[in-house]
Formats: structure tokens, sequence, C-alpha cells
């Protein structure tokens, strides 16, 4: 299952809990009366708000749940993929689409629960959504440039409302109170048959003072991501936890050794990794460690994760990040880049050498100066460093 952390499923099990989950939502579908193309066109008529009130109720219980789950570390908030927003064709889509909801009673996913149990004006739907959708592909390229109009990328409407997840939850959550209460006064002023005539009104009153506490509490409920990372940016927390430490000079004599069990993991901007290029280093934001597509790389056995950035701040963070995790053997590099340009890369030698060990060091030094200017070189003339590819699963279009 794409975002969850961790992986619960193989790729292979994934269909097999697709098809499932399908079973079971077209199950509940035609339990809620959506096999019934009257009970839908009720939502246009005012005589039957089910859908209204199932939709609101599957919007707010889907968003809740992924916050909670986020919130636990159970699943992956940033790999969940968002559709790219097309705004002119988003609304001249939903014109058609509503327009066929009126006429037909179905919408498209309705329309197979329907036809699964033998209606057969719900046949005739899919049947008619099917040959639309072949005439919609072999008429694509008359209007190929206003559907890929305007195109402002994966926007959530949280961000474009400059709120946070959970206070969007709130407004969705007292929207659909609201929505409910409207939605059962006209039915019972349209139809003497209403759904809602036989709700029972306390009970109501007192589910919807539940949302509400619910929607509110999590207004303040911080993802997982801001508080691991506010934990370990807490100097007190970094005192009581001791982080591992490589040297400059056992990181430099690893590298021109080509060590395998060295993984290099770059915090720094794309700038400062061109300015000097590590050889081998993966370029990883210090969020990315919270990320799912890192998690085969990061728990990669038998390695040395040694993370670097100009002054060892943010290594200090993410080594302490990485242990909150679980991963094991992680360093930081001693005094951040600053630090290996100062003893080895800019090296000096001080003279004649007053024991065995600092000729030891003035050698190497003097040798790995040379040795590791010209490995950065080379590095910088290829790619800036690597970076684990994203794999986009699922969505819905």
């Amino acid at each position: 299952m794409a975002p969850l952390v961790p992986d619960l499923l193989s790729n292979e099990l994934n269909i097999l809990s697709g098809l499932l989950i399908g079973i079971a939502f077209g199950y509940v579908l035609e339990q809620a009366g959506f096999s019934s193309s009257r009970r839908l066109a009720g939502l246009f008529y005012g005589y039957d708000f089910t859908v209204l009130r199932v939709f609101f109720t599957a919007a707010i219980t889907a968003l809740s749940g992924t916050l909670l789950l986020g919130w636990a570390g159970l699943l992956d908030l940033d790999a969940i993929y968002v559709n790219p927003l097309f705004l002119g064709p988003a609304v001249l889509g939903g014109v058609v689409m509503g327009l066929g909801f009126i006429l037909g009673g179905y919408c498209p996913g309705t329309s197979v629960c329907a036809a699964a149990i033998g209606k057969k004006d719900a046949i005739v739907f899919v049947l008619g959504g099917a040959l639309g959708v072949f005439a919609y592909g072999e008429a694509y390229p008359l209007f190929s440039g206003f559907v890929n109009a305007g195109g402002r990328g994966p926007v959530r409407v949280y961000d474009s409302l400059g709120v946070s997840r959970g206070g969007f939850v709130l407004f969705l959550v007292a929207a659909a109170v609201a929505a409910f209460a409207v939605t059962s006064w006209i039915e019972r002023k349209v139809s003497a048959q209403a759904p809602s005539r036989s709700f029972p009104r306390a009970a109501h009153r007192w589910a919807a003072a539940g949302l509400l506490a619910l929607a509110a509490v999590l207004v303040f409920l911080p993802d997982r991501k801001t508080r691991l990372l506010t934990q370990v940016a807490d100097p007190l927390y970094q005192q009581q936890h001791a982080a591992q430490y490589m040297t400059p000079d056992e990181f430099a004599f690893r590298l021109l050794d080509d060590d395998p069990r060295l993984l290099v993991l770059d915090l720094r901007g794309e700038a400062a990794q061109k300015r000097l290029a590590l050889p081998g280093a993966v370029s990883l934001p210090l969020e990315g460690l919270l990320a799912r597509e890192w998690q085969p790389l990061l728990g990669r056995r038998r390695v040395s994760r040694v993370f670097v950035d100009e002054d060892g701040s943010r290594s200090l963070q993410a080594a302490l990040l990485a242990e909150r995790l679980g991963y094991q053997n992680v360093r930081v590099l001693e005094g951040g880049v600053r630090a290996l340009r100062q003893a080895i890369l800019e090296y000096e030698s001080p003279g004649p050498a007053s024991d065995a060990a600092q000729a030891d060091r003035d050698r190497f030094r003097s040798e790995a100066r040379v040795q590791l200017a010209k490995r950065i070189a080379e590095s910088k003339a290829g790619p800036v460093a690597k970076k684990p590819v994203k794999k986009i699963q699922g969505g819905c279009s």
C-alpha cells in the first residue's frame, strides 16, 4: 500500500488488496442505496440527500483517519499522490459530469455498482460512459490545448486557504454538520417520505458535537514530521542524546579508499553541493529521513551512515532523527564540510614533525589534499548527487 509506513503489503498483494477493497466499497455503496438512480437523483430535486450525507461522511472519515495515521507515523502524507489542478478543464468537467448525473441518475462509480446487480438503466449508463471515453480519446487532439491549459500543479485545498490540515478538517466538519441540518429540514419540507424523518434527533446532536470535538483536537494535533523535527532541534534533547562523530581524517580516508560501507548523506543545498561535490554523496533533505522513498537507501545493512552539512549542526539533528527512527551505525562529520576544508583541502604542513604520529598525519593530509581535490573536481563535472526516484502509485483522476 503505497503511502503506508512501513510497507505492509508487497506490490503483488496490492492488486489483491485493491480487489478486496473494491468489492467491499461496492457492497457499502449498494447498502447505502447508491444503486438506485431515484435516490441519487433525489439530491438534485431535494427529496433525498443521502448521497450528500454519505459523501461528507466519507470525506470526514478519510481526512481524519489520514491525519491520525500520519501523526502515529503509519502513513507518509507526502507520498500520497495529488492530481495536478487544471482549473478551467476541471470546472467544465464538473459541469458535464453534473449534467450526466442529473440526466442518468448515476455517477461512474454508482453506475457500475448498480450494473453489477443487474439494473438495466445502469448497464446502459455504463455502456454510454464507455462510448464517451472512446469518443473523448479519438477527439482529444482537437481540444488537447484547452485540457492541458493553466496547470497549477498538485494544489491542496488547505494550502490554497492558508490553513493547517487540522484547521481544514474543522472547517469541513462544521460545513458537514450545517449541511446535514439544512438538508434534513429541506427533505422534510419537500417529501413526506424523507429519510430524515426517521432520524433520532438527540443521537444526531450528540454525534455532531462529538465530531466537532474531534475536529477541534485535530487542529492542535502536530503532524509527526513537525513533532520529530522540533524534538531533535531542541538543545536539551541534543545534550541528553549523544551522537557519534567521524573525524575529517577518517572521512577523507574512507572517501579516497572508496569504502563500500560508507554512505555519505549530504544535507547541504544544491548550490553548496555544486561548489564542493563530495564523491558518491547522496543529496538528502533533513525532512527526507521521514519520507517513505528514502527507506530502502537508509535501511541498507552494514554501512556507516555519515551525515554531512556545512558546520555539523543540521547533521547532528539528522543523526538524532535517524536514531530516533531506528537506524543504526549513524555518524556525523565532525565540524561539517567547513572542518573538512580546513583539515584536508586547505591543509598546510606546519613544518618538521615532533613525533611519528604527527609525521603520519602530516603525510596523509598532504597527500589527501591533492587526491581529494581531484576527486571533488571529477564529481563536480558529473551530476550533483544521487537521489532516489520517487515511484508514484495510485491516484484517482
